[in-house]
């Protein structure tokens, strides 16, 4: 018998300082049997530095052809596709063929070691975008989750500050490739 995914319900009030973003978003999110608390809580980190009301959740693990997250236009064009933690450098390619604009955000203790076997063969793709998440941090970001959630995500001068009132947690993404989020 498979297992199923367990349900998270995230509200989140997005402050995003940088853009000029300001949102509430309430959020369902799956959390597939094989995924982390970690990976879930990146995902939805993920979801609040790119909060845009076309942003939604893709089938990530379950379906190989789809990202974590994806924002399409009225046309069903891809515009934005955002994959989390350590994507295989083919379908990365693959995914830079399909979008406008294709962000990976790498977190995990084997993240540097992947960037720097991937980085020579990903530097050309023009619309590909990769940030670092630091391990003590998503480590950190994991400890929030519950399965039903009320966040605050604060985006000011690259700074991340999740909280849930009683505990908060300071991200600072670092871009390795592509320009300053946005």
């Amino acid at each position: 018998m498979a297992l199923k995914a367990t349900i998270f319900k995230a509200e989140i009030q997005v402050a995003d300082m940088d853009r000029g973003h300001y949102a509430d978003y309430s959020l369902t999110l799956a959390r597939h049997p094989s995924e982390t608390d970690e990976r879930m809580m990146v995902r939805l980190l993920a979801f609040a530095l790119f909060a845009d009301p076309a942003l939604g959740f893709g089938k990530g693990l379950c379906v190989d052809d789809e990202p974590d997250l994806w924002q399409k236009d009225l046309t069903g064009a891809i515009e934005r596709w955002i994959d989390v933690g350590q994507p295989d450098e083919k379908w990365v390619r693959k995914a830079c063929g399909r979008a406008a604009e294709v962000v990976v955000v790498a977190y995990g203790r084997a993240a540097d070691v992947w960037w720097s076997g991937v980085r020579d063969k990903l530097v050309r793709q023009a619309s590909l975008h990769v940030l670092d998440l630091a391990r003590e941090a998503t480590t950190e970001l994991a400890r929030l989750a519950e399965r039903t959630m009320r966040l605050q995500v604060s985006i000011q001068d690259g700074q991340v500050w999740v909280t849930n009132g009683r505990d908060t947690v300071q991200i600072e993404p670092r871009t390795l490739l592509g320009p300053e989020r946005g």
